[in-house]
């Protein structure tokens, strides 16, 4: 009976630490991707001075400046799911890739001290992106090997605990670049 009693004991000890051991790791995911959403939030209040400076030197770019506007103005809007966000923040990165090509076509705006200076900003704000999206798939593989793998995977169905979708590139963006197609068009 005792003995009985001490398994049941440790293995309802085990339950707790294994049931706190996956909030946990749910709560670093939730964490993450938050830090994603704050260097996006910097980057999104990047693009109104960027635009604004291109706009002062270009004309036949404004579709493009337009939608970068639009898409800026849904990812901001607050009530989109993260799912909505990440294809958004896909969108606008292949829209400014482009625009920053286009660049190449003014050489007084690549001159000016206040381009430069958003250029560099935003080329920093790229890496702070990339570097919290490359922390925020390491975080969802560890939660989701802690639900897929033995015991988890016993435990985590019974606690509803769902695996994460990790962040993935487009396709568009995995292609090889040719630098001599960016600068014949």
């Amino acid at each position: 009976m005792i003995i009985a009693l001490v398994i049941i004991g440790v293995m309802f000890l085990f339950g707790i630490f294994f049931y706190n051991s996956l909030i946990g790791k749910k709560n670093q995911v939730t964490n993450a991707f938050s830090a994603i959403d704050v260097m996006l939030k910097k980057r999104f209040d990047l693009i109104p001075n960027l635009v604004e400076v291109v706009k002062q030197y270009t004309t036949y770019e404004q579709g493009t400046l337009t939608k970068i506007v639009e898409l800026r103005a849904k990812a901001t809007s607050g009530n989109i799911t993260p799912a909505e966000k990440a294809q958004l923040d896909s969108e606008l990165s292949s829209s400014m890739k482009g625009l920053m090509v286009n660049i190449e076509n003014y050489p007084d705006l690549k001159a000016n001290s206040n381009f430069i200076n958003l250029q560099t900003t935003w080329t920093e704000s790229e890496e702070q992106i990339a570097a919290a999206r490359r922390t925020y798939n390491a975080t969802v593989t560890d939660y989701n090997n802690a639900i897929m793998m033995f015991p988890g995977s016993l435990f985590a169905g019974m606690l509803n605990f769902q695996p994460t979708p990790v962040l993935e590139t487009a396709a568009e963006e995995r292609k090889n670049i040719s630098a001599k197609e960016l600068f014949n068009n």
